[in-house]
C-alpha cells in the first residue's frame, strides 16, 4: 500500500507537467493499462472466463464510460487550480458513492452523514479561497468535483462488475472501454493522440506506470487482504502526497487559507469511508 500511495501521489503533478492534450494523456494511460493486464487475463486467470456471457461484462463497460468521464473532467482541472486543491476535491468520490447508494434506498449511518457535511464544508472553503484567486481556479474546482461524481459512478458500476469477474477481466474491459470512449471524444473535438515530443511520451509512460500500474493495480491486489476500508483510507494519503510532489516538481503550493478546507475534505471523506463499512458500501477513490 505504501508503494501504491506513492504511485497515485505522482499522478496529478506529473499530469500537470505534460504539454500533450488531456484526452491523449487519459487515452494512453488506460490503453497501456489494459494492454499490460491482458497477458495476465489470458494466462493466469484465463479459466475465470469460462461460462461467462457478453451481458455479464455490461457493468464493466458502464464503469469504463464513467471512468472516461472522470478523466475528461478531472485532468483539465489540474491546469486551472492547484494540484493540491484538485486532488483534495477529486478524492471526495466516496461521498458521491454514498449519496448514490442513498438514492437507491440504502440507509446511511450517522457517521457517514457527518462526514458528508464536513467534506462539503471543506469543499466550500477551497472554492471560497479560489474565488479570490480567479474564476479559472474556481472552474477548476468545479471540474475536479465533477470528476469525483463521475468516479462515484465508476466505483458503483465496478463493484457490481467484480461480483462476477476476476480483477484482470474487469480491468481489461473497463480500461479498454475507457480508452475507446476517450479516442472517440478526441476524434470529435479533433484532439491529436500522437505527434508529441519525447518528453511528453516519457511523462505519459511515467503516469501510466506510477498511477495506473503501481497505484491502482497494487490497491486492487491488496483489496481482498486488508479490506476496502483500509484501502480507501490509504488512498486519502494521496492528498498530502500530491501536495509534496507538486511542491518539489512544480514549485507549486496551495494558498495557505485553502489548507483548512483540504484537511476538512480529507477528514470528512475518512468518516464516510469508515461509516460506509457498516452500510456495506464500496468506498474507493479514483485518480
Amino acid at each position: 500500500m505504501a508503494v501504491a500511495v506513492v504511485g497515485i501521489s505522482m499522478s496529478g503533478p506529473l499530469t500537470a507537467l505534460v504539454a500533450a492534450p488531456f484526452l491523449a494523456i487519459a487515452f494512453w494511460r488506460n490503453a497501456a493499462g489494459a494492454a499490460a493486464l491482458l497477458p495476465v487475463l489470458l494466462t493466469r486467470e484465463r479459466g475465470t472466463l469460462t461460462g461467462l456471457r457478453a451481458r455479464q461484462f455490461s457493468s464493466s463497460v458502464v464503469a469504463g464510460l464513467f471512468l472516461a468521464a472522470h478523466f475528461s473532467a478531472w485532468l483539465p482541472s489540474l491546469s486551472m487550480t492547484t494540484v493540491a486543491a484538485s486532488t483534495a476535491l477529486v478524492t471526495t468520490t466516496p461521498v458521491w458513492t454514498a449519496l448514490g447508494a442513498r438514492a437507491s434506498g440504502v440507509r446511511l449511518p450517522g457517521a457517514v452523514w457527518g462526514g458528508l457535511v464536513l467534506a462539503v464544508v471543506g469543499a466550500a472553503l477551497i472554492a471560497g479561497v479560489d474565488v479570490t484567486v480567479s474564476l479559472k481556479a474556481l472552474a477548476g474546482d468545479g471540474l475536479a468535483l465533477l470528476g469525483a461524481v463521475c468516479a462515484g459512478g465508476y466505483v458503483l458500476a465496478g463493484a457490481r462488475a467484480r461480483q462476477r469477474l476476476a480483477t484482470s477481466a474487469y480491468a481489461v474491459v473497463c480500461y479498454s472501454t475507457c480508452a475507446l470512449a476517450l479516442a472517440a471524444a478526441a476524434l470529435v473535438v479533433r484532439v491529436p493522440l500522437v505527434g508529441f515530443g519525447a518528453r511528453d511520451w516519457l511523462l505519459i509512460a511515467a503516469i501510466t506506470f506510477c498511477a495506473q500500474l503501481l497505484g491502482h493495480t497494487l490497491f486492487n491486489l491488496v483489496l481482498s487482504t486488508v479490506g476496502p476500508t483500509v484501502v480507501g483510507l490509504a488512498i486519502l494519503l494521496e492528498v498530502p502526497g500530491a501536495l509534496v510532489v507538486a511542491l518539489i516538481l512544480l514549485g507549486q503550493a496551495p494558498p495557505l487559507l485553502a489548507v483548512p478546507g483540504m484537511l476538512a475534505v480529507v477528514a470528512g471523506v475518512a468518516l464516510v469511508i469508515r461509516g460506509s463499512r457498516s452500510a456495506d458500501l464500496p468506498a474507493e477513490a479514483v485518480t
